[in-house]
């Protein structure tokens, strides 16, 4: 048996040291490392598996200690990290004190941006192109690895306009698995399935002339014809698509053959004009289940291999899948919804739409802003749009939510999945956003779910609400096994009304005012203080717009200190909200504290740890509760007044 190759990786330098020979063991290694981790952690499994080949040949060909390596989208760069001398961290992936999901500067010079969002590397490697040639660093090489269809988001495409542009080096590598997260959508995936092997290099030689005299930058072409080697010429594509944005485009080659992909690189890094390398990959690759099932294995929690089956893990029943049960009857009942998502279907729940709603579901891709607009577009023709999002990914169709949506005053629904902290994923999906981004809007209407029966309420209120856009945002968690109301006893969502979840004996010596799922961690806290003697009102806010002024103006008004939990960025969140509503009403705000997430990167950790880090769990609030009830004596029997409604 050959000695294993993989822990003697410290750094590229090594992985160069290996003969093309070995590099076929090798990726082996790398792909039972990566299989026998995430089997252990979860995290992105089929990507990683079906770019192993194309990461060890750039690896292998280029420098990039010193040459630039990005990534689009930054969930396949485990073989990168492997490569870079993190096998070390491989153990506690997606923890603190481990390896990042994603790239993270922070954690390696190899890693050049912290990113988990499509269509930005070719935009990011055009600039520091740019950047290289105004430093004088014309030799540095530039690279970006893109993949999983993100090659069809709308930033790609202005990136590729402009890298066309280039008059040096430029390498775009298309890693075209036939996949997005789940099944591609729209045109280009079309395309991409009808694209054959280039000519043999036989027939292109007899007809080469005449193509490249007919051809944009035909000259271009005929020169690197002339100067590359033999299996460029056989590569070369003359009626690819990207062809006309100003690239050379070479393929579509096999992405798991290593020594072509080697001696290609080591033809196409000299060339001194952008190119697009095409190459076929199969997401999953070397790992039978994720081949056959690449959605389910793109992030699969940890799981275990008993022969041939294998099980994923479970657990409690989550939101995205309550958010899909609840939009199945929701469109039974109601022919007019129209679901949209933006290559999110599996982890938004839509994908059950689909299978049973075609005509009235669709997944756009990765294309966050063209979703926006296409409900607007739907909602103008008096349908009822839905969009399912995840919080992190609806930033991207700001612009189009303004435009598009609140300034025509259209009905879109956005339902963002994800809000808040969202643990292994870490910083590049927090969201942590949505509520300072969208409260400005005129005439939209900001909502949260704290669990099942209210996620359900507060569709059935977006369904019927007519005036404007409305944003509802629900965690990556489980819903309560026990809610605190049934669906029957859960009260209907009332335009910034708040629900009373724990009422007091008496008059209260602290209202708290919890957003979404926080809700449930004040309980947890109020419940441990039962036995401090103090009177603690808990209500469900359940709007960040409009909040409920009504009962502010009630509690402030009776001298009541208020806590407002939120599981957002304090900066322009609910808190605020509730700031600037009592400023409005005159209301003095001495007495009304903000509990949020602070104004600081929270790190990949479970999402348990992330809440404790931020002091928002039980623990984090029963001490926060406890610190404003010391600066507020509980009153005297005689000073009791009727409980606060």
């Amino acid at each position: 048996m050959d000695a294993p190759l993989l822990t003697s990786i410290q750094s590229p330098a090594d992985l160069k040291r290996l003969s093309v020979d070995q590099l076929p063991q090798l990726a082996q290694e790398i792909r039972q490392a990566i299989c026998d981790q995430v089997a252990l952690t979860g995290g992105h499994l089929a990507p990683n598996l079906g770019v192993v080949e194309l990461t060890i040949a750039l690896h292998y060909v280029f420098d990039f200690g010193y040459d630039r390596l990005l990534f689009d989208v930054g969930h396949q760069c485990y073989p990168h990290k492997l490569l870079t001398g993190r096998l070390g961290l491989l153990p506690k992936l997606r923890t603190r004190e481990g390896m990042a999901g994603f790239p993270d500067p922070d954690e390696s010079k190899y890693d050049l941006f912290a990113v988990g969002h499509a269509g930005t590397a070719i935009s990011t490697a055009v600039g520091m192109a740019r950047g290289d040639e105004l430093n004088g660093e014309t030799n540095r090489k530039s690279v970006a690895l893109v993949g999983d269809a993100s090659i069809v988001n709308g930033v790609a495409f202005e990136g590729l306009n402009n890298a066309g542009t280039l008059d040096r080096q430029f390498l775009v590598v298309l890693n075209d698995n036939g996949m997005s997260i789940s099944e591609p959508q729209g045109a280009m995936a079309a395309y991409f399935d009808r694209v054959r092997v280039s000519p043999t290099y036989g027939d292109f030689k007899k007809r080469a002339r005449k193509v490249l005299e007919n051809i944009p930058g035909g000259s271009i072409l005929e020169e690197i014809y002339h100067r590359g080697g033999e299996i460029l010429k056989h590569a070369i594509a003359t009626d690819h698509i990207f062809e006309h944005f100003g690239l050379v485009c070479v393929g579509p080659v096999d992405g798991h053959d290593l020594p072509t992909l080697v001696d290609m690189f080591n033809e196409i890094k000299d060339i001194d004009r952008p190119v697009l390398l095409h190459a076929k990959t199969i997401k999953g690759k070397g790992f039978d289940p994720a081949e056959d099932d690449a959605t389910a294995f793109h992030s699969p929690k940890p799981f275990t291999v008993d022969g041939c089956r294998v099980e994923l893990a479970t657990s409690g029943r989550s939101f995205t899948a309550a958010f899909a049960d609840a939009m199945l009857q929701l469109m039974a009942e109601d022919e007019k919804i129209y679901t949209v998502t933006a290559a999110m279907g599996p982890g938004t729940g839509v994908d059950k739409l689909i299978d049973k709603y075609p005509s009235r579901t669709r997944d756009t891709g990765i294309c966050e802003s063209h979703a926006m607009d296409m409900c607007a577009g739907i909602a103008k023709t008096g349908q009822k749009p839905f969009f399912a999002v995840y919080s992190t990914f609806s930033q991207r169709a700001l612009d189009q939510a303004f435009q598009e949506v609140a300034l025509q005053g259209l009905p879109v629904r956005v339902c963002m999945d994800r809000a808040g902290l969202v643990g292994g994923d870490g910083a590049v999906h927090h969201g942590f956003m949505d509520i300072s981004i969208f409260r400005p809007l005129p005439g939209a209407v900001l909502l949260a779910a704290c669990d099942e029966p209210t996620l359900n309420a507060s569709l059935r209120f977006m369904k019927d609400y007519d005036a404007g856009p409305s944003f509802l945002r629900y965690p990556r968690d489980s819903v309560a096994k026990t809610p605190f109301q049934s669906d029957t006893d859960c009260p209907p969502f009332q335009l910034g009304k708040a629900n009373l979840v724990i009422a007091p004996k008496d008059k209260p010596d602290l209202v708290v005012l919890a957003y979404g799922m926080p809700v449930y961690h004040a309980a947890q806290a109020i419940e441990s203080l039962r036995g401090e003697g103090r009177d603690i009102a808990l209500y469900d806010a359940r709007f960040a717009k409009p909040v409920d002024i009504e009962l502010l103006r009630k509690v402030i008004s009776a001298d009541i200190p208020v806590l407002t939990i939120e599981d957002h960025a304090l900066a322009g969140g609910f808190g605020s909200a509730v700031l600037e509503a009592c400023n409005e009403a005159k209301l003095p705000t001495h007495q009304v504290k903000r509990l949020g997430l602070p104004m600081k990167w929270i790190k990949q950790a479970s999402r348990s740890a992330q809440l404790a880090e931020v002091g928002l769990d039980a623990k984090g609030i029963t001490h926060a509760i406890r610190e404003m009830l010391s600066n507020h004596p509980a009153p005297s029997p005689d000073t009791a007044v009727a409980r606060t409604p």
